[in-house]
């Protein structure tokens, strides 16, 4: 195995303060690399009321069953705490009981998504719980499709519930629908339609670069916010969990986060420019480019390893040389960040030399050839 380190930058800097939250648990992160930029105890499990509604907005988005009609049960109309002031047995489309979950916090409407999309609010559950393993969300569990202290085994971390907005930002359904300010739904009972003003004041009024997210309040949990924002380009996420001061707490860092760190490109896409192997040199390439989220003046290095496959003695004569021959390792204060393949790209067949004279000689032959033949 060959390894060859390539340092991508190493700049010294002032140690830039991070951002004061009013929050118990808090996290500012990256939604495109997954970066964390700033972080206060986001690590511990902790109830989190409403935001949980992320994860029943995306799992009803992906059921692929948006446009049915869902018909509420007694059971959906009764449940308590913020509503859509559904009636048992009207009939209203998944996609407007999404728009009110997301919006106006409907716990009636969640019921209503949970027992139409997983059968039961047993069965919902686990399909809440299976996306939550399969996203990353390692110290989550999911007992309810609302977040009420119905349950002591229903909690989150607020680096969890980054990882879950990240996926959620990743669909444009979803995506469109967190970041609506008012949706008006059909109301076949009444003479008006129903009329839903987003809840989320960083949405409506407060922050421009605001993009979505959601609120949440139980008197266990306390205050909870989900939200996102982008500016010039750059995403971010923010969570925060038992907040008083919610609103300024993502505000600040917001402005903390677009101030800060930009997207670096550290290695682009194609021909790898600089190879200090002489076998190498010229014919290794990587698919995608590697962006990161980095600091401009920071103390950090980057640095880039490449971990090579050893060359054979029949690979200098381009023969049986594999796709894959390595891969490059991105290490940010020497925690890995990300890693791709290296391929490899032999030399082309020099192509034979085609004169006019060849070409017309070529067809010639092949016109004497057919009237020959008949």
């Amino acid at each position: 195995m060959l390894v060859f380190a390539l340092l991508f930058a190493l700049v010294s800097k002032e140690v830039q303060a991070a951002p004061s939250v009013s929050a118990q648990r808090a996290i500012l992160m990256d939604g495109e690399t997954g970066r964390v930029l700033f972080e206060k105890d986001a690590h511990s499990k902790s109830r989190i009321a409403s935001i949980t509604k992320i994860m029943t907005a995306i799992i009803a988005i992906e059921s692929g069953k948006m446009d049915e009609e869902v018909t509420v049960s007694s059971n959906a109309s009764g449940t308590e705490g913020s509503s859509l002031y559904l009636k048992a047995g009207e009939k209203i489309k998944l996609e407007d009981l999404v728009y009110g979950l997301m919006l106006r916090s409907g716990n009636d409407s969640a019921v209503a998504i949970a027992e139409s999309v997983g059968g039961s609010l047993k069965g919902f559950a686990h399909l809440m719980n299976q996306k939550a393993s399969e996203i990353g969300m390692e110290n989550s569990h999911f007992s309810n499709p609302h977040g009420l202290d119905d349950h002591d085994d229903h909690y989150s971390t607020a680096y969890d519930m980054a990882l879950l907005t990240k996926y959620a930002m990743e669909n444009d359904v979803y995506k469109k629908i967190a970041g609506t300010k008012v949706h008006t739904a059909p109301n076949p009972e009444e003479k008006w339609d129903r009329k839903w003003k987003n809840k989320n004041r960083l949405v409506t009024e407060l922050y421009k670069h605001s993009t979505g997210g959601k609120t949440g309040y139980t008197k266990l949990a306390k205050r909870t916010l989900v939200s996102t924002a982008s500016k010039d380009d750059e995403n971010l996420i923010a969570v925060t969990l038992n907040a008083p001061d919610d609103w300024n707490d993502h505000i600040g860092m917001f402005e903390y986060g677009f101030e800060h760190f930009d997207y670096k490109t550290v290695l682009d896409k194609g021909v790898i420019k600089k190879f200090d192997d002489e076998f190498y040199e010229g014919h290794v390439y990587v698919k995608r480019e590697v962006i990161m989220t980095l600091q401009d003046n920071e103390e950090e290095s980057v640095r880039i390893e490449y971990k090579m496959l050893e060359p054979k003695q029949e690979w200098k004569k381009n023969k049986n040389v594999p796709e894959v021959v390595g891969k490059a390792v991105i290490y940010l204060e020497d925690r890995e960040a990300d890693s791709l393949p290296v391929y490899f790209k032999g030399e082309e067949e020099p192509e034979e030399e085609k004169s006019w004279w060849k070409f017309w000689a070529y067809s010639m032959k092949t016109f004497l050839g057919v009237k020959q033949n008949g």
